[in-house]
């Protein structure tokens, strides 16, 4: 059965980043083609009518995958801000600068004066090669449509 929209694709993937560094090897994912966002848009492009058993590989500029990187969503707070544990590499949530969204900011720096936070995704401004073999396709169910994403092989989990 070819790759199409509303069929459940199970893939096998490697992802490499620009720089050849894997960043996850031999991850398998299944997950509901046809527009609903869980897999990058060029990617599910590239499976379109593709099969079981096919292999490909698609690379990924940084505007593809996790976007480039956005200087507003790196900051300096004040130190006194955060509790005295805090740590290089914890992660908060908060508001973007223009307080409509919300943000995961890792801490990536800290002074005596200040914590240097950055909401970025931690890929990005990176490109990606995303190396897959499809290893299953199956029609999705009516309930899979309605909530839009594939669900396990012993039902619905959230």
């Amino acid at each position: 059965m070819p790759i199409t929209a509303n069929t459940v694709v199970s893939l096998r993937y490697r992802l490499f980043d620009d720089k050849d560094a894997m960043i996850e090897d031999a991850q398998v994912i299944d997950y509901l083609h046809g527009g609903y966002g869980q897999i990058f848009e060029d990617v599910e492009a590239a499976l379109e009518g593709r099969d079981v058993g096919d292999a490909l590989l698609v690379e990924l500029a940084p505007a593809q995958a996790f976007g480039d990187i956005d200087p507003a969503l790196m900051r300096s707070e004040p130190r006194d801000r955060f509790p005295r544990e805090v740590r290089v590499g914890m992660e908060f949530e908060g508001a973007t600068p223009d307080g409509q969204h919300r943000a995961v900011y890792r801490i990536i720096a800290i002074s005596e004066e200040t914590v240097e936070v950055d909401g970025n995704h931690p890929l990005a401004g990176r490109g990606l090669r995303f190396d897959c073999q499809v290893l299953g396709v199956r029609k999705a169910t009516r309930e899979e449509m309605t909530h839009g994403h594939a669900h396990g092989a012993h039902g619905h989990h959230h």
